[in-house]
């Protein structure tokens, strides 16, 4: 694919960086010379040093006949609109990176749809979506997410005074909506059947509706229920998210802002939040707000040395979860020493993001159960459906051996199906299968080759 990607930053370097290595073409467009020089010397791509909103510049570097355009510099305003001026000069596919919630979530304008633009992509909402469930969930050992963050996995250890165990999958009454893909226990994985009984110390993989999974996860682990107490260092964008995202879920919070203007700002905005002006640094608010008390403590600044201190300083101070919001790698490997629990990174978030954009298979694997035991896999279906599932319920679709179907995405709507549901034109389906499905799942679904990815490295 020939690809042009807008903005030298931490987001378009790291795109350049794992496309590249994937076998594109790629041109970068900065208007920093000492940004471009750095990217000379580091990869093996084309560079140019334009204004990426300008036409001019755009059909320079090539976008009249690209395969792909990514908008990624630190300005929303100027990734909307250099990626519609190059959907505009012919370019196929364009992706603009954005912050403020204005442009991503829809309030009185969808600017994808009206400025054209086919996908538009906010690491910092995803990365707030990742921190926040499982900040939410602490008797989670792992979180992830799928269908745009509607559906929620999580491994899940039965408590001893859990309702469930000692009970069967056909008795389970578990809250909500919910499925157990998977249970580990010290001598064996499998895939649970429904005279399966569950018991004390098991370790469930579980999937669900994300709004309703919370519930999910204290029937399970009892233990681990109750309102959860966060604090957050920093006024930035994601500081933001997150404080939304937790807000949702019932969460108390403290957000720690050092620049006055900046708090007075948040505290309008940010209902149901108690913003304190202070430097969590070079102050003792930690102690005086009893960060011993706290579930969690954030530290989500635009400087990574600021939050890595901010953390550490916080968990020595009795913060029982430190989590980091880190751009780059570089201290990745010092976090663990230094007692921080969790570290999340909005540009590998953005990145990985773009690369499923470009994942255009008609099966998609989107990675392992707990040791290997089963796969989740993402179906596209088309405006038909095959024979073999048009019209009929669940239970009567002749799916290869131990395949389940976890979840449906219907338009806005996101559920786990029951046996008498059935598939719809243009669904988004999530299969737990064993690995190496894909073949039978393109069979059974009429999929003729798979549409092979363009794009297979990791992120």
């Amino acid at each position: 694919m020939n690809i042009l990607i807008c903005g030298a930053g931490e987001v378009g370097r790291h795109s350049a960086e794992v496309l590249a290595e994937a076998g594109h073409s790629i041109t970068m467009i900065d208007q920093s010379p000492i940004r471009l020089a750095e990217i000379d010397e580091a990869m093996d791509v084309r560079s140019m040093l334009g204004d990426c909103a300008q036409a001019e510049s755009l059909i320079k570097a090539g976008a009249d006949n690209a395969d792909l355009l990514i908008a990624a510099t630190n300005n929303d305003e100027v990734n909307l609109l250099a990626a519609s001026v190059a959907k505009g000069v012919g370019c196929k596919t364009v992706i603009a990176r954005v912050h403020r919630s204005g442009y991503y979530v829809d309030r009185g304008l969808d600017y994808a749809k009206h400025l054209g633009i086919d996908h538009l992509v906010c690491p910092e909402y995803a990365t707030a979506q990742a921190i926040a469930a499982t900040l939410r969930s602490p008797g989670a050992l792992a979180v992830e997410n799928f269908a745009q963050g509607l559906i929620e996995m999580q491994r899940i250890v039965v408590g001893r005074s859990s309702k469930a165990a000692g009970v069967s999958l056909r008795e389970l009454k578990a809250p909500g909506t919910s499925l157990i893909a998977c249970i580990e226990r010290p001598d064996a994985s499998f895939v649970p059947k429904a005279d399966t009984v569950i018991e004390v110390g098991d370790v469930l993989t579980v999937l669900g509706e994300a709004k309703g999974i919370e519930q999910t996860s204290k029937f399970y682990n009892p233990e681990h229920a109750g309102r959860r107490r966060i604090m957050i260092m920093g006024g930035s964008t994601q500081s933001v998210w997150l404080c939304r995202e937790l807000r949702r879920v019932g969460a108390a919070i403290r957000l720690f802002v050092d620049d006055e203007a900046r708090a007075i700002e948040l505290a309008e905005k940010l209902d149901g939040v108690t913003v304190i002006n202070a430097d969590v640094i070079n102050s003792e608010v930690l102690q005086e707000e009893r960060v011993d008390q706290a579930d969690a403590f954030v530290a989500a600044t635009d400087d990574e040395e600021t939050n890595i201190l901010g953390a550490a300083l916080a968990k020595t101070r009795g913060a029982k979860t430190a989590v980091c919001v880190m751009q780059r790698p570089t201290y990745l490997h010092l976090l663990e020493h230094i007692g921080i629990d969790r570290a999340f990174s909005p540009r590998g978030t953005a990145v990985g993001e773009i690369v499923r954009l470009l994942d255009t298979s008609d099966v998609r694997r989107l990675g392992s159960l707990s040791r290997g035991v089963a796969e989740l896999y993402e179906l596209h279906l088309g405006d038909e459906l095959a024979k073999g599932i048009a019209d009929k319920p669940l239970m009567q679709i002749e799916f290869p051996p131990l395949c389940l179907v976890a979840a449906i995405n219907r338009g806005d709507r996101v559920y786990i199906p029951g046996a008498q549901d059935k598939f719809e034109p243009g669904d988004v389906v999530v299969i737990i299968g064993p690995a190496e499905v894909e073949k039978p799942l393109n069979k059974l679904f009429g999929f003729k080759n798979g549409k092979k990815p363009p794009v297979m490295a990791d992120v």
